[in-house]
């Protein structure tokens, strides 16, 4: 028999995604006004010379955020290989692409049926995938309410 462990130090929630970013205004205007998320709250340390901005949604403002780090020196970053998305629930997945494309996001693989996925398994996804001011993958996912 497995021994589980106390409910107390097993991790109960995700709390944010932190993501290093070049221009914190572009950034911000990005996930807010291309993917509706709201500044949650920001923080500053002058002396380590960085500034933290959390992003969510306004329906749940205890769910999970993206952090914007903003280190004020750097002017680049690279994803890296390890790093590979972030997803996202959305409605109307092609107006959704429509809309973003037209305010100039790059929207690398248009929205349509998820493939690969074992007919079995039931996946009948619609997922689309852009990419964020600084280069990170974005995915959207239709999803019905």
């Amino acid at each position: 028999m497995l021994d589980l462990p106390s409910a107390d130090v097993v991790p109960q929630k995700i709390l944010y995604t932190m993501l290093r970013v070049s221009d914190l205004e572009a950034s911000i205007a990005f996930y807010r006004d291309g993917l509706g998320m709201s500044e949650v709250r920001r923080e500053t340390f002058p002396e380590g010379r960085f500034t933290l901005v959390f992003m969510g949604y306004v329906d749940d403002p205890e769910g999970p955020t993206i952090e914007l780090t903003w280190n004020w020196e750097t002017e680049t970053y690279s994803p890296g290989t390890g790093f590979g998305h972030i997803a996202l629930a959305v409605r109307d997945i092609y107006g959704a692409c429509a809309r973003l494309s037209g305010m100039g996001v790059k929207v690398i693989r248009k929205p349509g049926p998820m493939t690969h996925a074992p007919e079995e398994t039931g996946i009948h996804e619609v997922i689309a995938f852009l990419t964020d001011p600084d280069g990170y993958k974005i995915e959207l996912i239709g999803h019905a309410e």
